[in-house]
């Protein structure tokens, strides 16, 4: 953007982005007039009277119109949405301002995936991951933490769940809120695995009948998958037909979990 965000309103930048281009109000007109019909949307042409009021700051433009000005303006469409308060480039780390109840998958966008390369390039070269350190001497940006812990599975198999903040199934193995990571190659439950402890002993995500799903310690007698919970979690042992009810859909190799309380927003 041509304009420094400190001198001009949302308006007046759209002004000077427009007269940068030496671009009449008529001709953003017949140039979104164009766009419209290529996309066969209407909500996408821009009048002349619309613009103007939207220059003047009588109203807020909405993401259609957005979109054919940064078309016209040639310009990211990023930047005319932070102009109106809507920055998305924030919209990942955002996200923590909302915690879920239910636990479910993940379902990364290609925004998301983006870090996965970033954080392989801002990762410091003279640091060993086989020594503890603080984080912000091995990472350039410390957003980038997370991602580069989740990547290390081959991703062809790495799938990502989120424990919903009702979900006390495995706590405090698995708190509420938790991301883990799953490998969907080991779906089977091995009927005679003894562990050592409870820290030793696989978590499998399962997808349950109803779209819904789990994760937990799992058992299988004969047809029937027992979802066992921590004892420390006062949830009760959950029965299912199997496969009929409950598919496994892979074991959690990676917990990336808070381990204080934090305040949250809760929809």
């Amino acid at each position: 953007m041509s304009a420094p965000s400190s001198i001009l309103d949302p308006g007046k930048r759209l002004r000077a982005e427009r007269e940068r281009l030496h671009l009449s109000t008529r001709a953003v007109e017949r140039l979104s007039e164009r766009i419209a019909q290529k996309k066969k949307n209407p909500t996408l042409q821009i009048t002349h009277n619309w613009l103007s009021n939207v220059e003047n700051g009588k109203f807020k433009p909405g993401f259609s119109k957005l979109y054919s000005l940064s078309l016209i303006y040639q310009c990211d469409i990023e930047d005319l949405l932070a102009l109106f308060g809507l920055d998305i480039r924030n919209l990942n780390k955002e996200r923590a301002l909302i915690t879920l109840p239910n636990t479910h998958l993940l379902r990364p966008t290609a925004r998301q995936l983006m870090p996965i390369v970033k954080a392989s390039l801002n990762f410091h070269k003279d640091i060993s991951l086989k020594h503890t350190n603080l984080v912000s001497r091995m990472f350039g940006d410390l957003s980038d933490f997370p991602i580069f812990l989740l990547q290390q599975a081959n991703p062809r198999y790495a799938l990502y769940g989120y424990v919903g903040t009702e979900d006390y199934t495995l706590d405090p193995v698995v708190r509420p809120g938790t991301i883990v990571q799953i490998d969907t190659r080991q779906t089977k439950v091995s009927r005679d695995f003894v562990s050592r402890n409870e820290y030793e002993r696989p978590i499998y995500f399962t997808e349950l009948r109803d779209n819904q799903y789990a994760c937990s310690w799992c058992q299988l007698d004969g047809n029937y998958l027992f979802l066992i919970p921590s004892p420390q979690s006062r949830v009760g042992i959950r029965q299912f037909r199997y496969p009929q009810d409950a598919e496994i859909i892979g074991r959690v190799t990676v917990i990336t979990m808070r381990i204080s309380s934090r305040l949250s927003v809760h929809v």
